[in-house]
């Protein structure tokens, strides 16, 4: 069963039609909107700042959502994909981003909607991503410029996608109850 853990007062609040894997891992000040996912082994921990999640993320298997204590919460929108083993922390994500595979994310770091930020990409503090971007390397820098609707295509299906495979899942446990 998922962890959900309330901790300095604090219980995690979830929006309709979310799914959370079995290890799961969420505790405290977390608010998360509907048909969010947390996959196997992920943890988004409120524990030392505030956690906000719009609709429609993913936060797929291994990553980590965090926070620094009383200077750097973390906010996403709507329709993100955060793959897996990466590590968002403290930051600001806008809408319609993916964070490749093993990315990190620092601290008071902006991306702008439609962004990509590619796999094992290091995003250091205080950096801002254009909207439309990609950004890649270690530390991470804009490679490209990325056409909004080709953006919004790729994304989009990322995002329907484990919206759907969220489904697969929870249809499974209904089948074992």
């Amino acid at each position: 069963m998922t962890l959900i853990k309330s901790i300095r007062g604090y219980t995690p609040k979830f929006g309709d039609d979310c799914y959370l894997a079995e290890n799961a891992t969420i505790i405290g000040d977390v608010v998360m909107g509907k048909q969010c996912s947390v996959w196997f082994n992920a943890v988004v921990r409120g524990d030392v700042n505030y956690i906000r999640i719009g609709d429609q993320v993913n936060i797929q298997d291994g990553a980590i959502i965090h926070g620094t204590f009383e200077t750097a919460p973390t906010q996403i929108g709507n329709k993100v994909s955060i793959a897996h083993n990466a590590i968002v922390h403290g930051c600001t994500i806008q809408d319609n981003v993916l964070v490749g595979m093993n990315a990190i994310i620092m601290d008071n770091a902006v991306i702008g909607s439609n962004s990509v930020i590619a796999a094992g990409s290091v995003v250091l503090e205080n950096t801002v991503v254009e909207s439309g971007s990609v950004y890649a390397g270690v530390p991470a820098k804009k490679i490209k410029s990325i056409n909004q609707e080709h953006a919004s295509h790729l994304l989009d299906r990322i995002s329907n996608n484990y919206i759907k495979y969220a489904g697969w899942y929870k249809s499974e446990e209904k089948k074992e109850e």
